[in-house]
């Protein structure tokens, strides 16, 4: 898949996906399970592959999987 055709996603779309506070998503991607790369500076943002989301979700979440988000 090309880079200009990943999908990514914003903490923000994470946390409505999960049903989690934004503070849980901004610690696993500190915390180095969630990849993502940061956009600039904080105020920029952190962006997740939706491909690295789905990997985190099937791994954190085995007996749900998608599903859940």
């Amino acid at each position: 898949m090309h880079a200009e055709q990943e999908q990514w996603l914003t903490v923000q779309d994470i946390t409505r996906r999960l049903q989690v506070h934004e503070e849980t998503v901004r610690r696993w991607i500190r915390g180095g399970d969630l990849p993502a790369i940061l956009l600039g500076s904080a105020k920029g943002g952190y962006r997740v592959r939706e491909i690295d989301y789905d990997r985190f979700v099937e791994e954190r979440f085995p007996q749900t999987g998608k599903e859940a988000a």
